[in-house]
């Protein structure tokens, strides 16, 4: 695995803009993690009515829900490539590997905690991603079929499960399940997601033929996902009036059991857990049709990052420094609008995409790395040095995003 070395400003604007983004740095990646950074904002403040592909006002709709899919996709590919890339991570410095994902994974959490003290309605994905980076360390050597594998199984079996589950068991409700089973990011759905960006990942990202094989995959996951949330809609499932998360489920006792589970509709829930497309819904056509599109969209930036570099370079920097970028919007989202105070704007929207375009290809070209990735890389190698005082040696790897 190869040794990072610590990110510093470019010496002159015009080596930014020539420099940037090279090889070793993908710079495919940056650009789609920027637009899922774009697309989070718009999801949390902007106004579109709901999507239909013959209108185009309404197509700033394709941001709710697809936009936070991505960027935990790119997570998954983002761990691959900090552990090694295609060829996985070297046995002997796994243990620290593991030590510098445990690093990240809390200061990320923390993060998300602190921007969730802000108390906006916009749900923090930060924490769920900081839990991420701690639930892949297991599967860290495994081959991309594998992981594949595992996805398609979170993806095809874990909602219709996940909906039985809470109905029988009466719907419970406590911090814990509300954070990894059944809030905005149930961490075994979006497992599915970071397992099938880490297999990207370990094929080669960087390959042209990959992106391409990437294109074709997305576009058929598209087609099954999103056909079965149509057959779904056609046949009146999929949604919460089908039992996927309708009533409290009381019970008062054994007595009032099978009843209290009836009126869950079991049946219902499985179907609301597999045709669920709607955003959030978490159901198995959102899982496949939202992935696909976040697929296609990686692959797109992939392909076009090269002929289309000098234009993509603002939004590879916003990319760059997605843990920054997100927690200046949130943090503005909570300045403007004030304590438990919230609002939409398709105008605010725009002023932020273009605020925090340009702040941050400013910031790349003056001053190097994000100041928030800067903060999560040092507490990773922290994390794995022997020593707090001693810098990391040259055989300690740096998981830099």
């Amino acid at each position: 695995m190869t040794v990072a070395r610590t990110p510093t400003p470019w010496s002159t604007p015009t080596q930014w803009f020539q420099d940037f983004g090279r090889a070793p740095r993908i710079l495919g990646l940056d650009v789609a993690r920027g637009l899922a950074i774009l697309g989070m904002a718009g999801a949390h403040i902007g106004e579109s009515e709901p999507f239909d592909p013959f209108e185009p006002s309404t197509w700033g709709d394709l941001v709710n829900g697809r936009s936070s899919i991505l960027f935990a996709v790119l997570a998954g590919v983002s761990i691959a490539l900090m552990t090694g890339r295609s060829a996985g991570p070297d046995p002997a410095r796994l243990p620290s590997i593991r030590l510098q994902l445990v690093g990240r994974g809390a200061v990320i959490f923390l993060i998300g905690l602190a921007l969730e003290l802000l108390n906006t309605p916009i749900a923090v994905i930060l924490t769920l991603y900081g839990l991420l980076y701690v639930a892949v360390i297991p599967f860290l050597r495994w081959q991309p079929w594998k992981l594949l594998l595992t996805a398609a199984l979170l993806a095809l079996a874990g909602p219709a499960l996940l909906a039985l589950l809470a109905v029988l068991a009466l719907h419970p409700s406590g911090p814990g399940i509300g954070l990894v089973l059944y809030g905005s990011y149930p961490i075994t759905v979006w497992l599915a997601f970071v397992f099938g960006g880490m297999a990207l990942g370990r094929l080669h990202v960087e390959k042209l033929e990959t992106a391409a094989g990437a294109l074709a995959t997305g576009l058929g996951l598209m087609v099954v996902g999103y056909g079965l949330g149509l057959v779904g809609a056609l046949a009146g499932l999929g949604g919460p009036e089908d039992g996927s998360g309708a009533g409290t489920g009381w019970s008062s006792g054994w007595s009032t059991y099978p009843d209290a589970v009836a009126d869950g509709d079991p049946l219902g829930a499985v179907l609301g857990g597999v045709f669920g497309v709607e955003a959030h819904s978490g159901g198995t056509a959102e899982i496949l049709g939202s992935g696909g599109f976040a697929l296609v969209v990686i692959a797109l930036c992939l392909l076009l990052s090269r002929p289309l570099r000098w234009v993509l370079l603002p939004l590879a920097a916003l990319g760059s420094m997605p843990l920054t970028a997100y927690s200046a919007h949130v943090l503005s989202t909570a300045l403007i609008g004030g304590p438990g105070g919230f609002f939409t704007s398709n105008e605010f929207w725009a002023a932020t995409a273009i605020m925090l375009l340009l702040a941050t290809s400013l910031w790349s070209i003056f001053l190097g790395r994000g100041p928030l990735e800067r903060l999560v890389g040092r507490a990773a190698t922290a994390m794995a040095s022997p020593g707090t005082s001693a810098p990391p040696s040259a055989s300690t790897p740096r998981l830099d995003a």
